[in-house]
């Protein structure tokens, strides 16, 4: 697998099990079905795109604020993703609270161990990953 197809099903994966955890630990925050594909991609493309400028504004301007950077962009995510689909209900400032911390969480863990079980696919079932066996110069 390409390393960009994987980091597209990664944040796509980590997108959708961050809102499927909001909506089901959240009162307040619904995921629809018929909308939930347009809602995953419009949200991971929003976090995509802020979640480097943000860095990259509070590092220059703030940086004591550097940590909550990851916090402030699955806000502005998920509120993109409300105000621009129809796939995604979040009433009530508890509610956004809940879940912009909720899907933040999921996200973040799910961008760890995604990866790893992607990889773990790879390989074949009875033996080790195909370069276990190399050493460096090419030799077996």
């Amino acid at each position: 697998m390409t390393r960009l197809l994987l980091r597209a099903v990664v944040f796509l994966g980590s997108a959708a099990l961050g809102l499927l955890a909001a909506a089901l630990l959240v009162d307040g925050v619904r995921v629809t079905a018929s909308g939930f594909v347009v809602t995953v991609v419009v949200f991971a493309v929003a976090q995509s795109l802020l979640a480097p400028l943000a860095v990259r504004a509070t590092t220059r301007y703030a940086p004591a604020l550097l940590g909550g950077v990851g916090v402030l962009s699955t806000f502005v995510a998920l509120l993109l993703a409300r105000l621009l689909t129809s796939g995604l209900r979040i009433s009530g400032v508890a509610a956004w609270v809940l879940a912009t911390l909720v899907v933040w969480v999921v996200t973040a863990l799910a961008t760890i161990v995604l990866p790893l079980v992607l990889r773990r696919e790879d390989r074949p079932a009875d033996g080790p990953p195909a370069a276990a066996g190399r050493r460096r110069g090419g030799r077996a």
